[in-house]
């Protein structure tokens, strides 16, 4: 997915900008550029995590118990590889040309599909696990296919061709300049979910369990500010590509505001049907106490996360490698990781959890920042 998130971020930026610029061509073959990167990187990435899966599975803190479970989905749903990376790159390339409700209804359509396989092959069909990850990569292959089709019926602007592939003329590096930050936050969140795991470990499977589904709860509220941030981002960069800098400063106003108002009433959605919400995850009483007391400590920043997915998709928009690679770095790793071990000293269990708040309001601060002074030097070019 962060892979995916490479190559769509990175391309989404890029593709803007050149449409902004009147420069079609090199637009068309950026695009190009990001399907062939994802299907050859997930490939690449599918064989990697074949042959070393069994340390994988002990790096993330497979225990004895789930063990065998964690190894039977992943031993399967990483044939959806290639599928995961095109589904999240083209999920946010198509809305370069517009096409929001096309780029809505891919990712719609794949889980969809695994929604209405999932309870056949796992319950009808007695697949279990394995019936699961079979639900996935249905699901993510369905998804992929629509964007693929609709690239193929030729009523794009863009293209998927190989004979569009390049990495020269500065398309592979200016993709990667942006895409790379944007992957590096999507790893890092993948890394400090394997350290929260393996520290929360220590005080049994059920915090780890309740620890999960707290992660679901606040991503309720997490992708649909992270959706509304993306979903500015092409807007942003074709100002910035045709240097309407008037306009970018009334959409940029807009939407923070706007960000900052879902994330507040998702937030608060979310906290009062806290107990709801996990109970359709867990039935353990143990597990599920923990998951509310978790939920609502990372509910208590959560109102926030528009503003910032807002602040990062604008540094990406005008192209800004370095403030967004800070950005990616600080919440989920230079920030998140120290704060999350001293917090654990210092409070034990809780600690793991409040160290996503404390990162969360720092970083912020810091894009903040970063925004205010990738600004003023933009508009001086």
């Amino acid at each position: 997915m962060s892979i995916g998130t490479l190559f769509g971020i990175g391309g989404t930026s890029v593709i803007s900008r050149a449409l902004g610029e009147g420069k079609k061509e090199k637009a068309r073959k950026s695009c190009a550029f990001c399907f062939w990167g994802c299907v050859f990187v997930g490939i690449l990435l599918a064989a990697l995590i074949l042959i070393f899966i069994d340390p994988i599975l002990n790096l993330i803190g497979a225990s004895a118990d789930t063990y065998e479970y964690a190894k039977s989905y992943l031993s399967i749903i990483v044939f959806a590889g290639p599928f995961v990376l095109i589904s999240n790159c083209y999920g946010n390339v198509v809305r370069t040309e517009g096409e929001s409700g096309k780029a809505m209804l891919g990712l719609l359509l794949g889980n969809l599909v695994n929604v209405i396989l999932d309870p056949i092959f796992i319950l009808a069909l007695g697949l279990d696990i394995k019936g699961a990850a079979i639900a996935t990569v249905i699901g993510n292959i369905v998804g992929a296919g629509f964007y693929i089709s609709y690239f193929l019926k030729g009523k794009s602007m863009l293209s998927i061709r190989l004979k569009d592939f390049t990495v020269k003329q500065g398309i592979a590096a200016s993709v990667l300049a942006i895409g790379v930050p944007a992957a590096l936050g999507d790893v890092l969140m993948s890394v400090s979910q394997i350290i929260i795991n393996s520290q929360m470990s220590h005080y049994g499977d059920m915090s780890v369990a309740g620890m999960g589904v707290a992660m679901k709860v606040i991503t309720i509220t997490g992708m649909i500010c992270m959706g509304l941030g993306q979903g500015v981002q092409p807007i942003l960069g074709y100002c910035v590509g045709a240097k309407t800098w008037k306009r970018f400063k009334e959409v940029f106003k807009f939407t923070i505001i706007f960000a900052l108002i879902l994330g507040t009433v998702l937030a608060a959605i979310c906290y009062v049907f806290t107990n709801q919400i996990v109970s359709a995850f867990l039935t353990d009483q143990t597990a599920f106490a923990y998951a509310v007391q978790f939920a609502r400590i990372l509910l208590s920043t959560s109102f926030l996360f528009g503003v910032f997915y807002v602040l990062v998709n604008a540094l990406q928009a005008m192209g800004a490698a370095t403030p967004a690679l800070l950005i990616s770095m600080s919440r989920q790793g230079t920030i998140f990781i120290p704060v999350l071990f001293i917090l654990q000293a210092v409070i034990g269990m809780t600690g793991l959890v409040w160290a996503q708040p404390v990162a969360d309001v720092l970083s912020i601060l810091i894009a903040a920042i970063l925004f205010g002074k990738t600004m003023k030097k933009m508009q001086m070019l």
